[in-house]
């Protein structure tokens, strides 16, 4: 049997990253290896991988050297940032930058970039249908992230874009799912009226970026735009009625109200869902769900992964 190529797999221990290091370790026939690479590889979650046969190595998306060392001899590299953890879009553009060139330099062969819309191109600056956030953005995770695709094409980097979808983690892990209301009812509230949100189980971003790599070089230079379902607020209200049991609506606000709510990142989100109900077509209709199935025939529909992680959203 041919030596495995090895994928270098930064975020290997979050939810994207995960998602394919699990998926190449399940395919044991599959010809690919994962190197997991982590900031902290004594970590419990590092500690997990290795015991399922993947590589543990140290890199750190801010050291550009430390990605070079972890990149080398692989043959592919899945490059993503974490705009959550600092809200830092220069920040974000420099870790991708770190990236291409460590790639560049390895001489890596095929790069997988998680990527999303650049969405000045489609709401200029001047655009006052939504505010301008940090002088220079409309939604800044989604620009930063697009604005660096330039750096891997810049530095001369076999990659294909990988642009991704709302995870449905986030009714888990960052508040988003059903609240109740000061009548006891319990609702879901997005800016969205009556348009529809591409979403997909994070683990399914991992293996779909896995079939991608198998793909070979036929999506090297490609855009790429997954989802696991296209859904109205109303639908995704009726299906967690039916796995809560207890009757839940939709509520339906504006942007600018939701920019209002306070959080972090509120602006950021409200633009982000303003920008995709506007431009659905743009957006949630290039999320091809046919084609995301192509490459990972696994797939989950909204009920599906509600039915194995509903238990987890919080609800009050």
């Amino acid at each position: 049997m041919s030596e495995k190529k090895v994928i270098a797999v930064l975020g290997a221990t979050g939810a994207q990253g995960g998602g394919l290091a699990r998926a190449i370790l399940a395919d044991s026939d599959g010809g690919f290896a994962v190197r997991a690479v982590t900031r902290d590889p004594s970590s419990e979650a590092a500690q997990a991988l290795a015991a399922l046969g993947a590589e543990v190595v140290a890199g750190d998306i801010d050291d550009e050297a430390s990605l070079e060392r972890a990149f080398a001899g692989a043959h592919g590299a899945y490059c993503v940032t974490f705009f959550w953890a600092h809200f830092n879009p220069d920040l974000e553009m420099a870790q991708a930058a770190n990236m291409a060139r460590a790639a560049k330099s390895a001489g890596v062969h095929h790069v997988i970039w998680s990527t999303l819309e650049d969405t000045r191109d489609f709401i200029p600056l001047e655009d006052d249908r939504m505010p301008t956030l940090g002088g220079r953005f409309k939604v800044p995770h989604y620009d930063a992230k697009g604005e660096a695709n330039d750096s891997f094409t810049d530095a001369g980097v076999p990659v294909t874009f990988l642009q991704t979808s709302f995870y449905w983690e986030n009714f888990i892990y960052f508040g988003m799912g059903p609240q109740r209301g000061e009548d006891g009812a319990l609702s879901l509230t997005f800016p969205i009226g009556d348009g529809r949100i591409a979403g997909i189980a994070a683990a399914d971003i991992g293996a779909a970026a896995y079939g991608i790599f198998k793909a070979g070089d036929t999506l090297i230079g490609a855009t790429v735009s997954i989802a696991g379902e296209h859904l109205t607020g109303d639908q995704m209200a009726a299906a967690f009625s039916d796995q809560i049991g207890e009757k839940v609506t939709f509520n339906a606000v504006t942007p600018e109200a939701y920019r209002g709510f306070g959080f972090p990142g509120a602006e950021d989100l409200g633009n982000m869902f303003q920008f995709t109900t506007e431009f659905e077509d743009q957006y949630t209709g290039v999320r091809d769900i046919d084609a995301t199935r192509r490459l990972h025939p696994g797939l989950q529909s909204f009920r599906e992964w509600l039915a194995a992680n509903g238990s987890a959203v919080p609800v009050p």
